[in-house]
């Protein structure tokens, strides 16, 4: 080596390290591409909700509302929590998938925040709800769903969607840290998640439910979602019905996020 080649080795400046939020947005983007080279999760996000309020609202909506414009006015925004939580499976199955390639080990290798794969993974989970809550909303309102808060009732939706699918996604982190393979994590997740989101007030009001069901589905925090949903979009939330809804997302945070990190550091 030359005298130039060693100086310039010398007078050369290390880099500096990414921040923590470059780290987040960073594998954020990975996660966004994952749409491009997995097109399945793309349908799935794109055809679950257009299928679930299409069908509900034409099978359903003369026999329970009287019309089906009605009835949607009703069911679209439980459509919206639904979708969020059906969702919020697919970072716990993306995360099972990466730990069994050893993508994770790689991960801890390099000189970034060691927490950045997670932030990534709710990054694109935003994203994902955020398309699926554009695409109902546009579905609903081509055939007559109108939010009567108007646009400041929607954005406070759409903030609501995320606090929802940030609190949830923390179960199905945890399932996809102890699950052995992605298929486990997503029938492990259905089978906890279903009784909640069909036993609510999603699709009818529990008035009409026997005794029993009808004081679980009253405390149900997808229940108390879909009421400060409806409220938002329809102008008639309340300091009460928004914390109420935001109760489980807090208590997931608060109590999951800790089991996380400790999971995956002990892995």
């Amino acid at each position: 080596m030359n005298k130039i080649e060693h100086s310039a080795l010398i007078l050369s400046s290390r880099p500096e390290r990414p921040s923590a939020l470059s780290n987040a947005l960073t594998f954020g983007w990975r996660a966004a591409l994952k749409f491009k080279h997995v097109p399945e999760q793309f349908f799935d996000l794109v055809m679950t909700p257009i299928m679930f309020t299409l069908l509900f609202t034409f099978v359903f909506g003369g026999a329970l509302a009287g019309s089906t414009g009605v009835y949607i006015q009703y069911l679209l925004p439980g459509i919206l929590v639904q979708t969020v939580v059906f969702n919020s499976l697919y970072s716990g199955m993306g995360l099972n998938t990466d730990l069994g390639k050893g993508l994770f080990d790689r991960f801890r290798s390099l000189p970034i925040w060691s927490m950045s794969p997670f932030a990534g993974l709710i990054v694109g989970d935003f994203l994902r709800h955020l398309i699926a809550g554009v695409i109902i909303l546009g579905i609903g309102m081509i055939f007559g769903y109108r939010p009567e808060a108007g646009f400041i009732g929607v954005v406070g939706a759409f903030l609501l969607l995320l606090a929802i699918g940030f609190g949830m996604g923390w179960i199905f982190l945890v399932l996809g840290l102890v699950m052995r393979t992605p298929n486990t994590v997503m029938t492990m997740g259905f089978t906890g998640i279903m009784p909640l989101v069909f036993a609510s007030n999603i699709m009818v009001e529990p008035e009409t439910m026997p005794g029993w069901l009808r004081a679980f589905v009253e405390v149900n925090p997808i229940s108390l979602m879909t009421t400060a949903m409806r409220g938002l979009l329809g102008g008639g939330a309340t300091f009460t019905s928004v914390s109420l809804a935001l109760l489980a997302p807090i208590i997931l945070t608060a109590t999951l996020a800790p089991l996380t990190l400790w999971l995956y550091r002990r892995r």
